[in-house]
């Protein structure tokens, strides 16, 4: 008998490689030294006073895994597995309070969010649909890009979450687009077109929720936390005091995305005209495109008045439309056990999430504001407002939800900016704009960043640039052009 010997693993097997590249690449072993430097000289500094040391601890191990993330010495799920495992060997947190993270509605939502997306891209539903916005508007990348945008303001008003409009509705359309400008995720073919439209879905899923009261699920609780001070709010004095900077974000950020990021492909008319030929090559659409349709609808309409009419969550609801679809068989056990990127989101939001939640909770972010608020108090109120709509809009770095920030900073801020002499109506809603474009900072800020992040077209650090960016330009338009308008229509 001839003795088989085992085969030794190939320089292709990718735990060999990574193994192999440790060994031999220095710049794999910086990605590791920096973040572990960064969360043990955190560690090390004492507290602040007023600052619990398991809070101060809990942020030096955040800051250390958004390093690792930005570092990227493994995948961002095995990165944020490192820092919930050292928030548990520590003993900063317990597990049950660690796993926390997991149970969140929104981490669930988002990975419903996925599966519908799923089904859309499946069924064919979501090329054809992209097949007609390109027919109509795509002989411009840019022009696809604004019949997105247009797409995402016309269901904000009734459409409460965000994340519906955005992971539901306008990823599996961005991501059919870009493939049909032959721009693939995690490729160099990205930047053909995928890089702009997803950045730019994006940033406009984060201007619409501004717009509406009824555009985000935080907006409403922020109308009633401004009540309790004496500041009413109507969906009526919202939208009026929105329109006119909500309408100059969504016509400037599309142009200047497109021009910091100008996609490779840029005027195409023989897309268009194939597109319209290919629309009609489809022929009718199918019965699993029909049932995408109904449920895809059944969600968007309990996501609207699901709540108030049935008392079902907007988890609840997305998962009524994964289950549909699966009855239907629109999609299939495999499909749902397959779509890793939703797996993969799972993970790593859960323990952001996780973190973010702790350090509202342990009071780290209540005591930068009281202090913030504390050092303005002498100056004049316009200098004294801007100063604090800066510190609320950038602490959003270490916030993972908007209905976070709003519940642990916005009656703060807004009873420091009424204190220092401030309109009230205007700061509530100046506030409260800005409770919805600061989470377009990040890919973990809110709900729908995950989900975009993770189709594969944007780098992270493309991602955090651009975020930044784009914020800037936001303050101009919002605190800028905002409060012209306000002044010029009565709230100032």
């Amino acid at each position: 008998m001839i003795k088989q010997e085992s085969a030794a693993p190939t320089t292709t097997d990718p735990v060999v490689v990574r193994v192999r590249s440790f060994k031999l690449n220095p710049s794999l072993w910086i990605r590791w030294v920096i973040p572990t430097v960064v969360g043990t000289g955190l560690w090390m500094v004492p507290p602040p006073a007023g600052i619990k040391p398991v809070a101060w601890h809990l942020l030096a191990i955040f800051v250390a895994t958004i390093a690792g993330v930005v570092g990227n010495p493994l995948p961002m799920g095995a990165v944020s597995l490192v820092g919930l495992v050292v928030v548990m060997v520590t003993g900063t947190l317990t597990p049950d309070e660690a796993f926390s993270g997991f149970s969140q509605n929104t981490v669930w939502l988002i990975v419903a969010a996925f599966f519908i997306a799923r089904s859309i891209i499946k069924s064919g539903l979501g090329y054809r649909i992209a097949l007609f916005l390109v027919s109509r508007m795509g002989s411009r990348v840019l022009g696809a890009s604004y019949a997105l945008a247009l797409t995402d303001l016309v269901l904000a008003p009734a459409t409460p979450a965000a994340v519906a409009r955005g992971g539901g509705v306008i990823m599996p359309i961005l991501q059919s687009v870009s493939k049909v400008y032959g721009s693939e995720p995690n490729s160099p073919s990205a930047k053909k077109a995928g890089t702009f439209l997803t950045l730019t879905a994006f940033q406009i899923n984060s201007v619409t929720p501004a717009m509406f009261l009824t555009a985000l699920s935080a907006n409403p609780l922020a109308v009633q936390l401004a009540k309790v001070q004496g500041v009413s709010i109507t969906w009526g004095t919202w939208a009026l005091a929105a329109i006119v900077p909500g309408l100059v974000s969504l016509l400037v950020v599309p142009a200047f995305l497109y021009w910091l990021y100008r996609p490779e492909v840029n005027k195409t008319p023989a897309i268009a005209a194939h597109a319209r030929s290919e629309l009609q090559a489809r022929g009718r659409i199918t019965v699993d495109e029909w049932v995408t349709i109904g449920t895809v609808i059944l969600v968007l309409v309990l996501w609207m008045v699901g709540d108030s009419l049935f008392g079902l969550s907007s988890v609840t609801v997305g998962f009524i439309g994964l289950v549909v679809l699966l009855l239907s068989g629109a999609l299939t056990w495999d499909d749902v056990k397959g779509e890793k990127q939703a797996w993969d989101t799972f993970i790593w939001m859960g323990v952001l999430v996780m973190m973010a939640t702790y350090l509202n909770q342990l009071g780290l972010i209540p005591w930068v504001s009281a202090h913030m608020v504390g050092l303005i108090g002498h100056i004049d109120w316009k200098p004294g407002f801007i100063i604090l709509c800066l510190v609320y809009f950038f602490s959003h770095y270490l916030i993972a939800s908007n209905v976070a920030q709003v519940s642990a900073m916005y009656a703060a801020f807004l009873g420091a900016a009424i204190a220092i002499g401030v309109p009230p109506l205007f700061a509530a809603l100046m506030l409260g704009f800005i409770s919805s474009i600061d989470s377009a900072l990040t890919h973990y800020s809110n709900a729908t960043a995950p989900l975009m992040f993770g189709i594969g077209y944007v780098p992270i650090t493309t991602w955090w640039i651009s975020g930044l960016l784009v914020a800037i330009v936001n303050i101009v338009i919002w605190m800028g052009l905002g409060s012209l308008w306000m002044d010029f229509i009565g709230f100032l």
